[in-house]
């Protein structure tokens, strides 16, 4: 019985080994799959993520260039206008141009409010008030309140301001974009 029994041991053990063989390598598999998926899963979360960060930073590339163009090309066009006053020209076509150049600035400036961050937004809304003030001084000159004199005094020194803040609200944009250093300044 001994040997019968033995046997019927080593055979149970067999069979029990083959099985726990078969179920461990089954839950290894099963272990390995799951990791394979977890890291695809991960690996598309990122990738997601990564374009999503993309897509953040080209919306906000497009709403700086809009920015600055706009911002720019209001101060040209207030430059026009501080011209004609001065020169006493006709004021129907520069306050057809400011008008239009004035409403594409805001808008830029609306959907900068949306998108991009604090520091650029400060420097945006610092050069968004002192175009608002030229404007405004601009307006009033034309309805005759300062004299020309002082009117070119105050502007000349409200438009070369202007540019110092559009310069530094353009380094901000390009620091934020990765393509300038804070420290790099650029004429305008």
């Amino acid at each position: 019985m001994n040997s019968t029994i033995s046997a019927i041991v080593i055979a149970l053990m067999g069979i029990g080994g083959t099985l726990a063989s078969a179920l461990l390598t089954q839950q290894s598999a099963n272990n390995n799959k799951r990791q394979e998926l977890d890291r695809s899963e991960q690996q598309r979360r990122e990738e997601r993520e990564y374009h999503a960060r993309q897509e953040a930073m080209d919306a906000r590339r497009a709403c700086y260039v809009g920015l600055n163009t706009a911002a720019r090309l209001f101060l040209t066009e207030l430059t026009n206008y501080l011209h004609a006053l001065s020169a006493g020209e006709s004021l129907d076509a520069v306050h057809s141009q400011v008008e239009d150049v004035r409403r594409e600035h805001r808008a830029r400036h609306a959907e900068a409010q949306m998108i991009v961050p604090d520091d650029v937004l400060a420097a945006a809304s610092a050069v968004n008030i002192q175009l608002g003030n030229l404007y405004g001084i601009l307006k009033r000159c034309e309805q005759g309140d300062p004299t020309l004199g002082e009117m070119s005094k105050e502007t000349e020194g409200m438009r070369a301001r202007t540019w110092d803040l559009l310069a530094e609200m353009r380094a901000l944009m390009r620091e934020d974009l990765g393509i300038a250093s804070q420290g790099n300044s650029m004429d305008h």
